[in-house]
């Protein structure tokens, strides 16, 4: 008998679905002798590559984790006293194992199906609840990217709103945070916004020119200041005023809210969340009541569900990134649900006792450190301050020694000159001891040669020196949300309650066209709580992070082979922010050679609403492109826009293949004919599933692309973030990506889109690892599987329900349009269909986009035949109900669809009136009888709970009497 030797564990076979009896017989389905032909039926010849993808061979598993633990080796933890706005923290490891290392959680879509996602936005009502109540405003939004973003966003808001018309210029205290001045000047600049920087003390805010201001609570250097008076004499003068604040040390400083502040923007990272060097973090917004209408991203409302029953879902969702379109501010897509989550929880969990606890141990730990420099004969600036020292220092001779023996000990300070002194500054946080403090006084004992290291003691007791006025004296987190769930037991079972009310990829396929849901390998997740990769400041010295530097240097080769360009950044923290630092590199660009006129952005009308969105925020003019009755963009009409607007065109945005799923036989041509009239050409990297390894951005002729790391190259949805969009461009473009102020990206030290330098440094491991162990050929079986599973699909449904779009063979990209239009004849509607799926165990394709009343499905590779088949049978059971209520079997309004999703209560407590039985309800196929997913609530009513606009937990007396209801049964809708 004769062996063979080979690899017997080869990872793309796990991420796969698959395998080769399935692909044979999914190839018959389909009506192809192979999987070559019907690539060569699908990917128009003039677009594919010549040659197969240049990366690294695949590795296993285990080879993978093996090699990459000696990577992230190369970081060096140090302890970490830097400040601006991170601080080393204690994710609760029952929070750490059962969210953010938990598929339950990590694999959920955005909740726009919010009877299938109420654990995750009980979860974020509860995240906008600390954030009101700390910041003492009115109402929260979900979270945003980071600190400097939502600063940027009320800067948007802040201006739109403004009755002073021609004001243009946004006072920005010198001491908001540098990487939030950096992305305020970047965001500000498109729009001819001019920041005024300078000393909030001596502001002149009479200025007519003025219409709003941007505080730094406490300061960068630490001070606390008391910005009462500043705000009152800024409304005086209709300016709006933001405050960005610490969130900690509200629960010991008066709260901007209580001072008068407009709006409330921060970080939540400390709050539990690892530094990571720099990302996923989730960003805040509070602000007036008044302002609800325009405040910017996602808020959680609470509405009824269809029997009068409390349920969660998004509020005004769709007004920024699909209604608004041009005319939004800002973007939707622009959320970090699954951090906010987490620092949700962290508030949940320690409940307002200890979190106030964690603050007066910082507190006074950083007196105890001020007392033992001062002894040293130091100069401590802060009259007032919470967690952060400012020492000024003689000369830069000692600044640098004080940096030589702190780095020997392990030890990072922040070093910086103000007014012209040099200063080192020490921010504590929840994880200093008193033995740490001790270690930073020897260092400076040691360089001022002035004794030896000595053992310090926490007192028993402090005194707050602050002004009465900076003395928190209103109460927060009150909700017995926040205070019933601090023994471990009782928080975990609080959390797998929630879990168990979402639907994620752990419970079956999400089918959402242009989101690409695949699969997540725990493999590729596992380094992302290693201390190496979680434990380092973004601002630490860069020869600390010499494994950073190699996972970034190697990722952005790797996708520059991918796209086939000439440089990265993967600053950008969302595809979003990956559109705005794309566009902006073309305006970079052609401001640079004297085009500053060149303002046009061409955006066919099948494009994402973030892209219309984006084009305004960078300061273009948006000039719409017309579609073809089947679906493509109308070459002529481009042809004679582009001539049309030749003089001021600056690109053209295009999803590429198209929105419609389908790969556009003109693209070549619509490209040069950009080129022609001197524009450039950014695609829309939301399909780059359906690109990788057959053709690339630049080989159709696209300038920039964002690749969204969180679809196609799998890092988690995480319930609607994080995310990650680096931005890949043409060698010209190269100069104009993103910069840092505070970390030299390759040279470029100013234009930052994140706050970060590497944005969300700390999940980038996980599409490192995805590349790593696909290799080349592995990339590239992923993109031909996921044409053949779409293919599959398309084969099985197009005789029960019409597909949209189709190439010139009949063939679908990696994803395609079930046109429902059709049954509106018989009063169904597509939302019916979303929610029946529901009780067939699965989240719905993405629902009237980009053709309202149709679904646009993508099952992406990692789906088996078997789970598409499951998929393929619900949809086929739908359409027989739906038959039904044509024929006029079942009733137009009492049926199946329209009563859907069907909850327990109603299945096992309703008194059964309807027309159906309740089996036909709840169990409509054998696997939905063995493996039941049970939707929370009833079908929700979005539009009373946008009449009537609940952001916040309910009120302590509504919850006890919610204690003595039992939980009211689904009559069905009422018409």
């Amino acid at each position: 008998m004769l062996l063979q030797p080979k690899p017997a564990d080869v990872f793309v076979d796990r991420h796969n679905g698959p395998d080769d009896a399935a692909v044979a017989e999914m190839l018959r389905t389909i009506g192809v002798e192979s999987l070559d032909q019907l690539i060569d039926e699908t990917v128009p010849a003039a677009i594919r590559l010549k040659q197969p993808l240049n990366l690294p061979a695949a590795l296993t598993e285990r080879a993978f984790l093996a090699k990459f633990k000696g990577i992230a080796g190369k970081n060096r933890l140090f302890k970490n006293y830097i400040g601006l706005g991170y601080h080393d923290t204690q994710l609760p490891p029952v929070i750490q194992r059962n969210i953010l290392e938990n598929p339950g959680w990590y694999t959920a879509y955005t909740p726009y199906q919010a009877e299938i996602a109420q654990g995750r936005l009980e979860a974020l009502i509860n995240y906008q609840t600390m954030v009101m109540e700390l910041t003492g405003l009115e109402i929260a939004n979900a979270s945003l990217l980071d600190e400097g973003t939502a600063a940027a966003e009320t800067l948007h808001m802040f201006h739109s709103l403004s009755k002073k018309k021609n004001a243009t210029r946004y006072f920005v205290s010198e001491q908001v945070l540098p990487q939030t001045i950096d992305v305020l000047r970047t965001r500000a600049t498109p729009l001819g916004i001019e920041l005024v920087i300078g000393d909030h003390r001596t502001a002149d805010l009479t200025d007519e020119s003025l219409f709003g201001a941007i505080l730094q609570y406490p300061a960068a250097d630490g001070a606390v200041y008391d910005y009462t008076d500043f705000i009152s004499k800024a409304h005086d003068n209709n300016l709006f005023v933001t405050v960005a604040a610490d969130l900690l040390s509200l629960t010991l400083l008066t709260p901007p809210g209580e001072m008068g502040a407009d709006a409330v923007v921060g970080n939540s990272q400390r709050f539990g969340v690892p530094m990571g060097y720099g990302g996923p973090h989730a960003g805040f917004l509070a602000t007036k009541d008044a302002f609800k209408r325009v405040i910017p991203g996602r808020i959680i409302g609470q509405s009824i569900d269809a029997a009068g029953n409390k349920a969660y879902r998004m509020a005004l969702q769709t007004r920024e990134q699909h209604i608004r379109r041009e005319k939004a501010t800002s973007n939707i897509c622009t959320a970090q649900v699954l951090l906010s989550v987490l620092a949700g929880m962290y508030a949940v969990y320690h409940g307002p006792q200890r979190l106030k606890q964690f603050a007066t141990n910082i507190h006074a730990l950083t007196q105890v450190l001020e007392t033992e420099l001062k002894a040293l004969g130091l100069d401590q600036r802060n009259q007032f301050y919470f967690d952060t020292l400012d020492i000024k220092l003689e000369s830069q001779e000692l600044q640098n020694a004080i940096k030589q023996e702190a780095e020997n000990a392990g030890i990072n300070f922040r070093y910086f000159e103000e007014h012209g002194s040099p200063r080192v500054g020490i921010s504590l946080h929840q994880n200093t001891e008193i033995q740490d403090v001790a270690a930073i006084v020897a260092v400076f004992s040691k360089v001022l040669g002035k004794g030896e290291s000595k053992t310090l003691s926490l007192p028993e007791e402090i005194s707050v020196n602050w002004a009465d006025s900076l003395i928190r004296k209103s109460s927060y987190l009150t909700h017995p949300i926040f205070n019933s769930h601090h023994s471990e037991h009782e928080m975990l079972r609080y959390m797998k309650q929630l879990e168990n009310k979402d639907l994620s990829l752990a419970h079956s396929m999400i089918a959402l066209g242009s989101c690409t849901m695949k699969l997540n390998a725990t493999a590729e997740m596992i380094p992302v709580t290693w201390p190496e990769i979680g434990g380092l400041h973004p601002f630490a010295p860069r020869e600390q992070a010499q494994g950073y530097a190699e996972i970034f240097k190697d990722l952005e080769a790797w996708l520059c082979e991918v796209t086939g360009f000439a440089a990265v950044s993967l600053q950008p923290n969302s595809g979003a922010q990956g559109e705005y630092a794309g566009l902006l590199a073309i305006k970079g660009y052609h401001d640079a050679r004297g085009d500053q006129h060149r303002n046009v952005a061409l955006i066919p009308a099948s494009a994402h609403g973030t892209n219309p969105a984006s084009a305004v925020m960078a300061g273009m003019q948006v000039v719409v492109v017309k579609s073809t009755e089947e679906g493509n963009i109308d070459v002529a009409d481009l042809k004679a826009k582009a001539a049309q607007y030749a003089d001021k065109l600056s690109c053209l945005m295009v999803t590429y293949p198209s929105t419609h799923g389908v790969y556009e036989e003109t693209i070549i041509d619509i490209c040069e004919t950009i080129h022609q009239h001197g524009g450039r050409v950014y695609m829309d990297g939301a399909n780059m599933n359906a690109q990788v390894g057959l053709t690339s951005p630049a080989t159709i002729g696209a300038d920039v692309c964002h690749l969204n790391l969180h679809k196609t190259f799998c890092i988690p949805h995480g319930g609607g973030g994080p995310g990650v969009g680096p931005i890949g461009v043409v060698a010209d473009l190269a100069p104009y990506l993103p910069g840092h102020v505070v970390v030299d990206a390759d040279g470029r030290t100013e234009g930052a889109v994140s706050s970060a330098p590497w944005g969300s440094a700390s999940i980038l491991p996980i599409s490192y690892a995805y590349i790593s162990m696909m290799g080349g050929e592995g990339l590239t079986q992923a993109t031909r599987i996921a044409i053949l599973n779409a293919n599959y699909i398309k084969a099985r449904l197009e005789e029960h329900y019409p597909v949209l779009y189709t190439g010139s063979n009949g063939r679908c990209a990696h994803e395609m349009i079930l046109d429902c239009r059709q049954f509106k004849k018989a009063g169904i509607e597509v939302e019916d269909i979303a929610k029946r799926l529901m009780d067939y165990g699965f989240h719905a394709p993405t629902v009237s986009f980009p053709v309202a009343g149709t679904l646009m499905v993508e099952p992406t590779e990692s789906e088996s035949k078997e789970e598409l088949d499951r998929f393929i049978e619900a949809m086929i059971g739908i359409r027989k109900e739906i038959a039904e209520v044509e024929a006029g079997r079942a009733d137009a309004k009492d049926n199946l669809l329209k009563h859907a999703p069907h909850t327990a209560a109603t299945a096992l407590t309703h008194e059964w009136t309807r027309p159906y039985t309740r089996e036909q309800a709840v169990y409509p196929t054998e696997y939905a009888r063995m493996f039941k997913f049970w939707p929370a609530v009833s079908r929700i009513d979005s539009a009373y709970g946008d009449r009537n606009l609940i952001c916040s937990c309910t009120s302590i007396e509504e919850y006890a009497d919610q204690e003595e209801k039992l939980v009211a049964t689904d009559k069905g809708p009422s018409y």
